[in-house]
């Protein structure tokens, strides 16, 4: 079993490396960005939701309807969206899962704020550029790390859980189609990713 489960993660480690050293075949392409986003909002919710069950959290969308179609990489943007979310999905997890554990006992009542791990999804059209915005309202980022959040290999997430090249692979692609992404997050409150495209 441990020999199956560390060959599954060497492979996708390899198939990560391998991602990293090749420039997509891809076509740009003129893509409706909302549509994108949101199927993919919807698959990566799907995907947890049949590995775990328990999962659970509340989506939100906000829309721009003005966009229109942009010239993108379909399947290149939709990885990085479909990362981003599943990172957001990862951090309100675990922040759930830590407040029900940190209660004490008899506290469980109606006097307890209730955590609810929302994701949200929005885009925004601002002077000819397209802006997709990925939050969430998990633990945050912390300062310490946040420097290094985009380098190859760099996890936070326990052994075995992350690849570290999720985030180093979105800001190749997002750089590729000439575009940016940053980072907002404030510890305990949450994160949002802001991905600017030129329209």
């Amino acid at each position: 079993e441990k020999i199956n489960h560390h060959g599954k993660r060497a492979d996708a480690i390899v198939k990560g490396m391998l991602q990293h050293s090749q420039s997509s075949t891809g076509k740009k392409e003129p893509t409706d960005i909302n549509a994108l986003a949101d199927e993919y909002l919807r698959l990566a919710y799907h995907g947890l939701r049949a590995k775990d069950k328990s999962f659970n959290a509340t989506m939100k969308t906000d829309f721009d309807n003005s966009i229109g179609n942009i010239n993108i990489i379909p399947q290149d943007i939709g990885r990085v969206i479909l990362n981003l979310i599943n990172n957001a999905f990862y951090a309100v997890n675990d922040k759930a899962l830590s407040a029900v554990v940190t209660l004490p006992t008899g506290q469980a009542g109606p006097t307890a704020a209730k955590y609810e791990p929302t994701v949200s999804i929005s885009t925004k059209k601002i002077d000819g550029k397209v802006l997709i915005s990925v939050s969430d309202n998990g633990n945050g980022i912390p300062q310490k790390v946040l420097d290094k959040i985009f380098q190859p290999f760099f996890t936070t997430k326990p052994t075995g859980q992350g690849t570290g090249l999720g985030l180093s692979l979105s800001y190749d692609i997002v750089k590729a189609h000439g575009g940016e992404i940053k980072v907002e997050t404030s510890e305990g409150e949450g994160t949002t990713f802001i991905i600017t495209l030129t329209h």
